[in-house]
Parts: C-alpha cells; sequence; structure tokens
C-alpha cells in the first residue's frame, strides 16, 4: 500500500504538471472504486483551473477555487501524468485532460482508492476531521505521544498505526522506526516512558523524511507522480527481513503478525 512518503512523493511529481492548468475534459471508464467516483465530476472542474495540490496524510488534495478531489490511492492506486492520446490500460479508471496536453490518469487494479469532490472545508470533511498531527509537523512530540498513551494497552505498534494518533505511519514505516528507537512493536503503550517516545517520534520523523528524500518505497503497484519509482526500499532494516540477521547485532530477526500486519524486530536490540 502507498504510505505518506508515496503519497508526497505523488503529490511533488504531479504539481509541476498540472497546478495553474485548466481542465478540458474528464473521462470516467469505471467509477466503481471504494466510494463511487461523482457521475458528474466534469461539471465541477471542466474549464477550471487547478490552484495547488495538498496533502492531509494518505489524502491528496486537489484545490479548485470552488472546491477539492480528495484522492486516496487505496492499496494499489497511482496517479501518474501521460500524453492525452495513450491509450489506456485495463487498470486506468479515470483521466483527467489539462490544456498542456497532458493527462492525469488514475490507475488502480484493486479499486480500493478513491476519488471525491469536497466543497467548502475538506479538513472538515468526515474522512479528514478526526485525524491526528501529521508526523512531520511540530504538533507531533514524544509528550504528545506520552500523554495519548496513558493507561492505554495496545501494543505501541498499533497505537501508532493509528490515524487518530498520527496520520501516515504505515505498517513500512512503523516497523522501521520502531527498530530505530529500540521499542518492541508489542510492548504496551501505556508502559513507554517520555524519554523513549521522544526517541520514536524522533526516528519516525527521520525515516519518513529520507523515504521522502529517496523518493518513496518501491512497492510493487505504485509509480510516483512523476513516473519514477522510489528507492528506498534499499535501505530497510526490518520490514521484510524477516529470519535474516539483524544489521546491527547479527541476531535473527523475529516475523509475527499483529493486527493481521507483518511485524518485524530484533529481540537484542528492541526492548
Amino acid at each position: 500500500m502507498p504510505e505518506l512518503p508515496e503519497v508526497e512523493t505523488t503529490r511533488r511529481g504531479l504539481t509541476p504538471h498540472l497546478v495553474n492548468e485548466t481542465v478540458k475534459d474528464v473521462i470516467i471508464r469505471n467509477g466503481r472504486l471504494r466510494w463511487p467516483v461523482p457521475p458528474e465530476l466534469g461539471q465541477y472542474i471542466i474549464g477550471h483551473q487547478v490552484e495547488a495540490i495538498t496533502r492531509r496524510g494518505k489524502y491528496l488534495l486537489i484545490k479548485f477555487q470552488q472546491g477539492h478531489l480528495m484522492v486516496h490511492l487505496g492499496m494499489s492506486g497511482s496517479l501518474t501524468m501521460v500524453q492525452s492520446q495513450l491509450p489506456p490500460g485495463k487498470h486506468d479508471h479515470v483521466d483527467i485532460l489539462v490544456n498542456s496536453g497532458l493527462s492525469l490518469r488514475f490507475n488502480d487494479p484493486r479499486r480500493f482508492g478513491s476519488i471525491l469532490w469536497v466543497e467548502g472545508d475538506p479538513y472538515e470533511y468526515v474522512l479528514l476531521k478526526h485525524l491526528g498531527p501529521e508526523p512531520l509537523s511540530e504538533a507531533f512530540t514524544g509528550q504528545y505521544l506520552h500523554e495519548l498513551a496513558a493507561k492505554k494497552s495496545l501494543p505501541v505498534k498499533s497505537f501508532l498505526m493509528d490515524s487518530r494518533v498520527v496520520v501516515g505511519v504505515g505498517n513500512i514505516y512503523a516497523n522501521e522506526a520502531l527498530f530505530m528507537s529500540g521499542i518492541r512493536p508489542l510492548c504496551k503503550s501505556g508502559r513507554i516512558s517520555v524519554l523513549r517516545y521522544e526517541r520514536l517520534a524522533e526516528a519516525v520523523r527521520s525515516v519518513l523524511e529520507s523515504a521522502i528524500k529517496q523518493g518513496g518505497t518501491t512497492l510493487r503497484d505504485f509509480v510516483g507522480g512523476d513516473g519514477k519509482p522510489g528507492y528506498f526500499k534499499q535501505q530497510l532494516q526490518v520490514y521484510g527481513r524477516g529470519d535474516l540477521p539483524c544489521g546491527q547485532c547479527g541476531r535473527v530477526l523475529k516475523e509475527l503478525r499483529l493486527a493481521n500486519r507483518s511485524t518485524v524486530y530484533c529481540t537484542q536490540c528492541q526492548r
């Protein structure tokens, strides 16, 4: 699944090709995504200019004067800029054509992504209003995590992946940040000291910033908005490395399922 760095990579890749461009046409080949694509989408945006592209968690917000397109990539979605005359593939569900002759193409083999139209303040929309702080913002601190986790017994990895706690920390980066901070994924979130949470908050920022800088993690289904894949996967220290030696101590990394997600950690380096 594309996570925050992949979505941010997509935003940065799309921005120079879309911002200040005017929409010429909208083609909906298959609107049956996680939520139906509004069939009247063209009425909202044809003839209107893209003003900005922002991100909230894993949602992309494409701003027009009268509202926002809110896009989620789901499990396997991607947004790329293509020449408008390029024939669509099997899973190319939506095209948004702009004046430059390019088309914003939404591809999603599993169709768990979404394209919605939101008027008014998008941050008050039902899917966004209850989200936690951005992990790269000043609001995301060890003290914040420590206070929110007080008396909670759920595993810290599950706590960290809760979008009401912090947005955009998916499975890959939760594994990596916990390893970097020396915290076992199964530790009860309410029993972790503020000092350890400070290390965890810093690790989350570090791993996400590194991934964004390198273009996101290359996943089977993901391609960045500029058509270039990411390369962060080459630097993963624990995710996908179960039963392989730890890069720090050499002990075999342990893999288990936690909340139905692959969880890998080192029994020596993480306490």
